[in-house]
């Protein structure tokens, strides 16, 4: 499947709210949310077992992964953003970087 394909499918399981600014904002605001699940996961895992990965924390890591997935495709959607179109732009912009010795560094023009 590709990402495009993916984003197509993504707005079936989609409640959509009337107003279009509070959809994209729930779609942000998901993006943020479960992130953060993700982090938090991978901190328990870091500070309570000492970095030791279970086949249980890869399954609950890729649910989370997913979550964040559905939730960016649906908010490119809602802007008109083909993900694929995003996975190659930003494919290349780190090559670029990568050629150029630019890949450590702050900002996002680098």
């Amino acid at each position: 499947m590709t990402f495009d394909e993916y984003q197509k499918q993504a707005p079936s399981t989609l409640i959509s709210h009337p107003d279009p600014l509070m959809d994209k904002t729930i779609m942000v605001l998901g993006i943020s949310g479960e992130a953060s699940e993700i982090a938090e996961k991978w901190k328990k895992i870091v500070a309570y077992r000492e970095g030791k990965i279970t086949p249980d924390d890869i399954e609950e890591m890729a649910k989370e992964i997913g979550d964040v997935l559905w939730y960016l495709s649906n908010f490119a959607t809602m802007l008109g953003i083909s993900m694929d179109d995003v996975a190659k732009t930003n494919a290349a912009k780190l090559a670029s970087r990568k050629a150029r010795g630019a890949l450590k560094g702050s900002g996002d023009n680098r």
